[in-house]
């Protein structure tokens, strides 16, 4: 299958979309729905083929930090995972220019791999100081296959409690890297914004700082090992995962965990996401731009 971004489809802003597109493409996302059946819902849409078809994402225009900037170093790495898949996995670790050592940032990937947004979000940490390691859940399966639809279906098939050990031995991998001063955050988006919540419950004090984009809420019984504050991201238009907001809320807060949550007005679920039309670039900026700040504060 070609990578979606070699495909010309019509380029559509998020306002020429209809909404009933942008819930069927949640499903599909999220692996409720198949790329044949949300095409096919998406054509008795009024225009909906054309829509469908644009929100399919575009990686190579969506980079924002080309891999030879001189501001950053790249490279894959590998790392032990006891418990995990494989018992082995692989990362995109970027650092930025110069000696170190630096504060380090877990990033964590949506629910289809390790895929070309996901890498330019840990170049952006790099390219701002910080020593950003993005794992690759299906590294012990392949790795990431070059399309989403491959990559959704090879990490739904992963035993889900081994994907999430791989998460956390990466963040233990990069807190410990020589590189690292030892002060360690985490982010993620979508499936690594629920992985984010709940690797904050699972790392207590070793984490320092953690921002879930869109991510779904832990089990509010774990939420009382959370030692790291939290900067919590939503999108308006996402019932599923905000409906979990008022009880994760309120363990938060009767276990003293210092948080902060912004919900961004007229946003879809992935809104962070470049490469596609549910971006939101200036919920996306203000988003980006208080993670940076509340790194910056958190991991000094």
């Amino acid at each position: 299958m070609p990578d979606t971004q070699d495909i010309a489809y019509p380029r559509l802003t998020q306002a020429e979309i209809d909404q009933r597109v942008f819930d069927l493409y949640d499903e599909y996302c999220h692996g409720r729905l198949d790329r044949r059946g949300f095409l096919q819902q998406a054509a008795l849409i009024a225009g909906g083929l054309a829509m469908a078809q644009a929100l399919l994402p575009r990686y190579a225009a969506a980079q924002t930090i080309s891999f030879t900037d001189p501001r950053i170093r790249a490279r894959y790495v590998n790392y032990d995972s006891p418990g995990g898949t494989s018992g082995s996995m692989r990362g995109y670790l970027v650092q930025p220019s110069g000696a170190g050592p630096f504060p380090a940032v877990l990033v964590i990937h949506e629910n289809r791999g390790l895929n070309p947004y996901i890498e330019d979000v840990a170049r952006r940490l790099a390219a701002e100081g910080f020593l950003a390691l993005a794992p690759d859940g299906l590294s012990p399966v392949g790795g990431y296959p070059g399309n989403d639809d491959d990559g959704r279906d090879l990490q739904a098939r992963l035993d889900q409690g081994k994907l999430r050990a791989d998460m956390l031995n990466g963040a233990r991998f990069v807190k410990a890297h020589a590189l690292s001063t030892g002060s360690l955050g985490m982010t993620g988006f979508c499936w690594g914004g629920s992985t984010t919540n709940a690797l904050a419950c699972a790392l207590g004090a070793e984490l320092k700082a953690a921002v879930p984009f869109y991510g779904a809420a832990p089990d509010t019984a774990a939420v009382a090992t959370i030692r790291a504050p939290l900067l919590v991201h939503y999108a308006e238009h996402d019932a599923r995962i905000n409906a979990m907001w008022p009880g994760y809320e309120a363990a938060l807060k009767a276990n003293g965990v210092a948080h902060e949550m912004h919900i961004y007005p007229g946003t879809q679920h992935g809104f962070h996401n470049n490469s596609t039309p549910r971006y939101d670039e200036a919920a996306a900026k203000l988003a980006w731009d208080r993670t940076l700040a509340f790194f910056r504060r958190s991991l000094a």
